[in-house]
């Protein structure tokens, strides 16, 4: 088995916040769930190291090792089942995009204090 020598994440080009500019966030959620679904296994529901594999030239990532692969699977695999349910997915897309989560954080700090200043 190849083994890479840097993480495959590292590589990760962030077109999130591009995505969320043009499609909102409703239309960014819709595109993610697109994605998952070109990775899922479609018998399991959830992204397995098989269909990762098989379908991974479909985002251009036909050039990850196996162990990139399954390092990416563990990155996003939360429950310990060795896959990714839709939800983990949508939640490691934003997690590699620090981009979209400091705007997140910011617009979610904005509504806080717009809520307190409302409340008072």
């Amino acid at each position: 088995m190849a083994s890479s020598s840097q993480n495959p994440l590292q590589n990760f080009h962030d077109f999130l916040p591009l995505m969320a500019g043009k499609l909102g966030g409703d239309g960014l959620i819709e595109e993610l769930c697109n994605g998952f679904n070109l990775l899922v296994d479609g018998e399991k529901g959830v992204i397995t190291f098989e269909s990762l594999k098989r379908n991974s030239a479909f985002l251009g990532l036909q050039d990850l090792t196996d162990d990139d692969l399954r390092c990416m699977l563990k990155e996003g695999d939360f429950d310990g089942d060795g896959a990714l349910s839709q939800m983990e997915f949508c939640v490691l897309m934003f997690r590699l995009s620090p981009e979209l989560m400091e705007a997140s954080r910011f617009v979610f700090q904005e509504a806080i204090e717009q809520e307190l200043k409302d409340g008072y």
